[in-house]
């Protein structure tokens, strides 16, 4: 991987083609914060690059597992199944996902750590890029810790010549769980006229194993997931892409809640209690996701607009999760939310002046329905949110990249945003029937962002950007399970969340040499959070007002012709003022799941003929001493967080890879070589203990 605290931008309409390049140096070309091409170091901004080298390399299992070497994030798993990075301090529906550069995020997202990022096929993506601090300016609401886009794979017909057929398929075994991967596609096509790619991929994953807890049974699950992409230049400056992707998760156990959770002694001391009596016989989730879009991208010649991209997308999820408690006397509850989404695209550039002005407009419409019942009888007051709601986003951007001076360049931007909701089917707690509503809100987004060349090699960056998060279907309405089980319920009078992002960053960058360190603070004020109801349960409110400040430091040296070295650290805290129940007085605490000094390092050989390499790793966290008190206090959270500090860990990996012709890789991964048992702070379960992971590869 290569990652530089540099700025990597996101979305544009070239990101296909430029997630062609491999990274053969340390500064490679990637989509700009502009949604244009530019290199690495060319960008004001603090991001990561992790492509498809990587991800094979490092035989990474899901897209969360993807940063597991980025500066700045906390990787929090609720469960084996689920994922939810946390950048910058924020997790779930404050960082914003796109795929191919359309919207992820929708209106029915829950709070805090969610499963949503897990719900995307790691094996059809190029790349993924990670921008930090970005705000709202170019994509809208949730843009708050970052923004990230995963760009998935192209067939590269642009590159062909004549009829071409090739393919790629991939095996993936580990040892820990007994967990099989499988992917196939294949694709064909003109070159210069058309290519179609075609993606095949099946997972099942074993129970996973730790040294102190042991098999963690019903931490498996199974996985299904289907990609067609479709590329066609229908002039010299046009390109027409349709693409389909689907993905479906069965029977994802949220672990730590159930009676399969034995606890967690570490060093002898008990700091998960056992759940085998007082957990729910099951507590399971199942996903379905597909997106469908079409876009047109090219450029116009002798025109105002130099470049355009239209792009019309399609979404359907269904999240249902099923909860048995019978076993304690409890009951069997179920909740399904089935949505559709629409998207509409548009962005054009142009040169302006002595700069050049990206601009356009984006709009979804989600529509929702939703269900829930206990005993298998209908339960109107349990729905995760409004049945028959409907929620629109409405945003015209703007952004001016001016060049002021041969060192200095200039980036500054604008966007207003309209959220709008409606709902009909919503039963809060004590009411008898269903009530209907709606409510709209707006925001004006503001960035300016600064890069200054010291020299050739040196640079100094930073900038003050505006983020928001308009209250979503869910903070309004919703009624979901958190922490160990409470209903945590939306509340209809809640606010838009506001956020300012400061952030100053110097970079170093030659041919075999990147060095980066960055600051940042983000101010907050209005963040929806669940307060206790003081009636066993929590509320949604605007209690949120504090600050997150960290740093990070992430450098690359290429020391030999076939020998690299990589190392990164970051360190954050942050506060924020909170009732301890709905209208009590204010209380600053920490923020949940601020995560410790963390830091890694990698030594990578290869060979000069780049057939073999081997590459160590290691990564380690602090000991978890800086956590929100009220819920150690309350123990709201202790089968996931321990009621004591989460402990420090040191993990040692080695991987190697050996091409052993043109067609036939393979790559071998020795895991936790030391078999420490961990966990990420936050996580419903311990990772992995020691595993070996073979990866075989196989081109045509």
């Amino acid at each position: 991987m290569t990652l530089l605290l540099a700025g990597v931008p996101m979305a544009s309409v070239m990101a296909e083609e430029l997630a062609k390049e491999t990274t053969e140096t340390l500064d490679p070309t990637v989509v700009t914060a502009t949604r244009s091409p530019e290199s690495i170091t060319d960008t004001p901004y603090t991001a990561s690059v992790v492509d498809r080298k990587d991800l094979d390399d490092h035989l990474i299992r899901s897209i969360p597992d993807a940063f597991v070497a980025v500066p700045g994030v906390l990787i929090q798993k609720t469960a084996h199944g689920h994922g939810s990075p946390y950048i910058r301090g924020f997790t779930g529906r404050q960082n914003l996902l796109l795929v191919d550069g359309i919207r992820m995020n929708n209106s029915t997202w829950r709070s805090g750590p969610v499963q949503y990022w897990n719900t995307f096929d790691q094996e059809n993506l190029q790349s993924i890029e990670l921008i930090k601090g970005q705000g709202s300016v170019l994509y809208g609401s949730d843009a708050i810790g970052g923004t990230a886009n995963l760009i998935s794979r192209s067939s590269g017909f642009m590159d062909q010549s004549g009829f071409f057929s090739h393919g790629r398929s991939h095996y993936r075994f580990d040892t820990n769980s007994e967990s099989h991967v499988g992917r196939l596609e294949a694709s064909i096509g003109e070159g210069g006229k058309w290519g179609l790619t075609l993606g095949l991929t099946g997972k099942d994953f074993g129970d996973i194993r730790d040294d102190a807890v042991g098999r963690m049974k019903r931490t498996g699950y199974s996985e299904e997931a289907f990609d067609l992409k479709f590329e066609t230049a229908i002039s010299d400056s046009a390109i027409l892409t349709l693409a389909h992707q689907y993905l479906n998760q069965d029977d994802i156990y949220r672990w730590h809640r159930t009676i399969y959770n034995p606890g967690w002694v570490h060093e002898g001391e008990q700091l998960i209690g056992d759940q085998s009596t007082s957990g729910a016989k099951a507590e399971i989730y199942d996903q379905e996701r597909s997106l469908t879009y079409a876009r047109l991208a090219g450029s116009v010649d002798g025109s105002f607009i130099d470049n355009y991209s239209v792009t019309l997308s399609y979404q359907k999820t269904q999240d249902s999760t099923y909860r048995d408690r019978t076993n304690t006397g409890g009951n069997i509850d179920t909740k399904v939310i089935d949505l559709e989404t629409y998207g509409f695209d548009l962005q054009l550039e142009s040169k302006v002046g002595p700069g050049s002005l990206i601009y356009g407009l984006d709009y979804y419409r989600d529509e929702a329905d939703a269900s829930a019942a206990r005993n298998g009888t209908f339960r109107p007051s349990s729905r995760p949110v409004a049945d028959d709601s409907t929620y629109d986003l409405l945003g015209a951007f703007a952004q001016y990249q001016w060049e002021a001076t041969d060192a200095l360049k200039l980036t500054a931007g604008a966007r207003y945003s309209y959220a709008e909701a409606e709902w009909e089917g919503y039963r809060p707690s004590g009411a008898s029937e269903d009530q209907s509503g709606d409510n709209h809100w707006d925001d004006l987004s503001l960035s300016l962002r600064a890069m200054y060349d010291l020299n050739n090699s040196w640079s100094v960056y930073g900038g003050v950007s505006q983020a928001f998060r308009a209250p979503n279907l869910n903070d309004l309405t919703g009624s979901t399970y958190s922490l160990n089980g409470i209903n945590s319920s939306g509340s209809v009078d809640v606010d838009p969340e506001e956020y300012i992002n400061y952030e100053l960053g110097l970079r170093y960058a030659s041919e075999n040499t990147t060095f980066g360190v960055a600051a940042y603070y983000n101010d907050i004020e209005d963040q929806i959070a669940g307060v206790d109801d003081g009636m066993g349960g929590s509320t949604a409110t605007n209690a949120g007002e504090g600050y997150i400040f960290g740093v990070e430091v992430d450098g690359a040296y290429r020391f030999a012709e076939n020998w690299e070295a990589r190392a990164w650290a970051a360190w954050q805290d942050g506060k924020a003022e909170y009732p301890s129940v709905i209208n009590g007085p204010m209380e600053e605490d920490t923020i949940r799941r601020m995560h410790p000094f963390m830091g890694g390092a990698s030594l990578r050989w290869t060979r000069t003929d780049d057939r073999l390499w081997i590459e160590s790793r290691v990564k380690g966290a602090a000991t978890v001493t800086n956590v929100n008190a009220s819920t150690k206090a309350s123990g709201n959270d202790n089968t996931r967080v321990p009621t004591s500090d989460t402990p420090s860990y040191f993990i040692v990996s080695l991987y190697s890879g050996y091409q052993v012709n043109e067609n036939l890789e393979l790559t071998l991964g020795l895991e936790n070589l030391l078999d420490d048992d961990y966990r990420y702070h936050g996580a419903g379960q311990n990772e992995p203990g020691l595993n070996a992971i073979l990866g075989v590869t196989m081109t045509w």
